[in-house]
């Protein structure tokens, strides 16, 4: 890596500020992977979005998050750090003024894709931007705040968003972004010093267009599934789509000169095993934040911020337990760290297929916390697994790999896990309708709205009695909360696949893992 020479000004290179506006930049990328969650349910009412439209906003984001990062890293090697970087904040700037002006689901929906490609543009050359601006000797300190920034804003998310939908609008929580990107833009062109590759890789678009075109039928085909049917023509096109695809990119890595994504990386076990675990990890909680804040403003009747507060056992404590997983990183095996946590995390999942619609806050917050203790301890093993079994060469394309997992794991959370909770409303609604004497012309209507139920929005049809819709309302909450068990068995089974792989493949030995920042 070389750095450029620059115009002599006063502040320009200055380490703190950088830092300051790499991590402004971070802020807004993670704040708005889960500021989103609380607000779902005021924009599904405000823009009548389906499920599936809710969950495109979410996925929207993240799938563009997960195909352009590592061509994010290799511009930004190509043409400059600095300039991919600031290119990316006033993307992301412009994107999130369009999310607030959307009067559309559609419209949010393509917005938020473009607010993805923006945080690709930022994310993948901050820790080379840390390492041109530090000493080695303060690095260490610098990419500590660098990881706390992130996990603060995805804790503080839920809580910022309640607050900013409850007393402003669900528009003011992009609109936020104008003015921690207009700071973060302002001391970044001020401060940052340019650095690029001396001999940098060649772009391999047609690999990047593959893996896109791969994940994105897959993702709308589990999407659709529940409209369409899981064995209709439509919906098996896009997941042979999504194969065809994927095999072609494998073969396209495989002869191309300069891949993407070089093959012989994943001849590691470790390796493989941290990204399987970050993977399968992400699955979990995307799943559990999506349906969770539905659940806790639709039927429990909590205000945003009254379900953001609630939400703090996961999301917060997972900032105080990434931590501590980094200090037992060098005292355990990894294998035991992973599959101890993995094992929190499915243990927090199988306990809270206990809820029901009546159900108070002491049913929901043990298991948040038993989650998100596992969660840390798994992030952080996940991480050095992952990133030392690169050499140093590759630690960055490493980096790179791990944070496209974490985004394709939440978007298959959401819409695998989105899909089934629909399927499973459809198969116990009939039943439930029927016990509490739902009249059958009443009950064919309801069905049709059982994806407005998946929201914890009851279709109640026009002129229907208030003895009649009450008991329509009992029994999709009940059919709700019941799909919802069966998408928290869904997801604490994965998590448990995840955990053995990392008892069985991990071979890591203690402080063995602990990331060489010289090579970021």
């Amino acid at each position: 890596m070389t750095k450029l020479p620059a115009p002599a000004r006063k502040g320009h290179g200055h380490p703190w500020l950088t830092l300051v506006a790499v991590s402004l930049g971070l802020m807004m990328v993670a704040l708005d992977g889960t500021v989103v969650s609380i607000a779902n349910p005021t924009i599904g009412r405000d823009l009548h979005a389906s499920l599936a439209g809710l969950q495109w906003v979410t996925n929207g984001y993240l799938l563009a998050i997960a195909t352009s990062l590592i061509i994010g890293g290799k511009l930004g090697d190509l043409f400059g750090r600095k300039k991919m970087f600031l290119a990316g904040v006033v993307l992301f700037m412009l994107a999130s003024l369009g999310c607030g002006l959307s009067g559309s689901i559609g419209t949010l929906v393509a917005f938020r894709v473009i607010q993805g490609l923006g945080g690709a543009l930022m994310m993948p050359g901050t820790l080379s931007i840390l390492r041109t601006a530090f000493p080695p000797q303060k690095l260490q300190m610098a990419v500590g705040v660098w990881a706390g920034t992130t996990s603060l804003a995805t804790a503080s998310g839920p809580i910022v968003g309640g607050l900013l939908v409850q007393h402003v609008s669900w528009q003011s929580i992009f609109y936020i972004n104008l003015g921690v990107g207009a700071i973060a833009l302002l001391i970044g062109w001020w401060v940052i010093s340019e650095s690029r590759d001396a001999t940098p890789p060649r772009l391999d678009l047609p690999g990047a267009g593959l893996l896109t075109g791969s994940l994105f039928a897959l993702i709308w085909g589990i999407i659709n599934a529940s409209k369409h049917g899981w064995l209709s023509g439509y919906t098996l096109g896009f997941l042979i789509g999504s194969v065809v695809a994927f095999v072609a990119f494998l073969w396209w890595m495989r002869t191309t000169r300069d891949p993407l994504v070089p093959l012989d990386l994943f001849r590691s076990a470790d390796l493989n095993a941290g990204l399987i675990v970050m993977l399968t990890v992400m699955f979990a909680l995307y799943g559990v934040l999506f349906f969770v804040t539905l659940y806790l403003q639709r039927v429990q009747g909590f205000s945003p911020v009254q379900a953001g507060v609630r939400m703090l056992p996961l999301t917060g404590v997972m900032a105080i337990s990434a931590p501590i997983g980094g200090l037992l990183g060098m005292k355990v095996p990894l294998r035991f760290q992973l599959s101890v946590g993995m094992g929190l995390v499915a243990g927090g999942l199988f306990g809270m297929t206990g809820i029901t619609p009546t159900s108070g806050f002491s049913s929901l917050w043990p298991w948040f916390l038993l989650m998100a203790l596992g969660m840390g301890l798994v992030f952080t093993g996940a991480s050095q697994a992952i990133i030392s079994s690169a050499s140093m060469s590759r630690a960055g394309l490493a980096s790179g790999l791990q944070q496209t997992l974490l985004q394709i794991g939440g978007v298959l959370g959401t819409s695998v896990l989105g899909a089934i909770l629909i399927s499973r409303i459809g198969s116990l609604l009939p039943g439930r309708l029927a016990a509490a004497g739902v009249p059958a012309d009443t009950t064919a209507s309801v069905l049709a709205g059982r994806s407005a139920i998946a929201q914890g929005v009851v279709p109640i049809p026009s002129g229907t009695s208030a003895d009649i819709s009450a008991k329509i309302t009992d029994a999709s909450f009940s059919a709700l909360t019941s799909g919802m068990h069966t998408t928290f068995v869904i997801a604490a089974i994965v998590v448990v696949i995840g955990g053995l792989v990392s008892l069985i493949w991990v071979r890591i030995k203690p402080g063995q893992g602990m990331i060489d920042l010289s090579a970021l």
